[in-house]
């Protein structure tokens, strides 16, 4: 198989067919397929390149076309790499046609509305690239595992997350989810790092160890998270993340095959002066 032909395929690899009972243990956060732990790194670099480039051109065309946005939601535990996609693989977008929002615990003003308000607010217009660091579905994690909420609460809001998303489909949004999967011994492997650099100690919170006794809880929520949510217009990708540099050409190869099916054209105006300038 070629360079090519594997990252093409790369999508339907690791998306999460919809009604499926998958297990996360069956997904070896290590995996770096369809690459060999010998020059696999190289490759997907050289290849990587080449889709932030493209990714680069087709976003320009989405911006200038406003005929459809996209939203990429990523979720993972802390320390999966959630920033770490967001500076590697969207350094080439354009700015003006692009923005991050991260979602911490809500303010009292949105306690008040409804579990979607806040989220729905800041979806993208057409034309842009919305990237969501953590989402709605921390209500259905973090809520979940600390019992922040009863469990008939939390639980029915898995039927509304699919049916707000299948809204948003059905009215221009293509929706990418990207669940980054890292395993434990990885995971403590970086948040020692963070406490042994400058540059990365500002990110360490006391919580990043706390957060880790439960994570049988958690992978376990993940888990419902995934097989109940995961739909035609709004899949969810499990993206293996213990190798960096293969979450990050993962996750550009995904959106790149996203973008190039909308076939996007730029529009054409609907004047055209003469040569003269009329």
């Amino acid at each position: 198989m070629t360079e090519k032909k594997s990252a093409s395929a790369l999508s339907s690899r690791y998306r999460v067919p919809p009604g499926a009972r998958i297990k996360l243990a069956d997904f070896p956060p290590d995996r770096i397929a369809p690459f060999a732990a010998k020059d696999g790194k190289e490759k997907a670099e050289r290849l990587m390149a080449g889709n932030l480039e493209k990714i680069g051109d087709l976003q320009n065309i989405l911006y200038a076309s406003k005929k459809a946005s996209l939203l990429v939601v990523l979720q993972g535990i802390d320390a999966a790499g959630k920033d770490g996609v967001i500076k590697h693989v969207l350094s080439g977008i354009n700015p003006q046609g692009c923005f991050v929002r991260s979602f911490k615990v809500p303010t009292e003003e949105e306690s008040l509305h409804d579990v979607l308000w806040r989220v729905h607010r800041n979806t993208p217009e057409r034309g842009m690239i919305g990237i969501f660091n953590r989402s709605h579905y921390e209500e259905v994690l973090v809520a979940r595992v600390h019992k922040l909420k009863p469990k008939p609460e939390w639980q029915k809001y898995y039927e509304q997350f699919n049916g707000f998303e299948k809204m948003l489909a059905e009215n221009g949004t293509v929706i990418l989810k990207f669940f980054l999967l890292v395993s434990q011994g990885e995971q403590l492997k970086r948040i020692e790092e963070r406490l042994s650099r400058p540059d990365k100690k500002w990110k360490y919170s006391p919580s990043d160890l706390i957060e880790r006794e439960y994570w049988d809880e958690y992978q376990r929520a993940y888990e419902d998270m995934l097989n109940l949510c995961s739909t035609e217009y709004a899949p969810w990708h499990i993206v293996p993340s213990d190798k960096k540099w293969f979450r990050n050409f993962l996750v550009s190869s995904i959106i790149l095959e996203t973008l190039q099916k909308l076939d996007l054209k730029y529009p054409v105006p609907k004047e055209i002066p003469d040569k003269k300038g009329h």
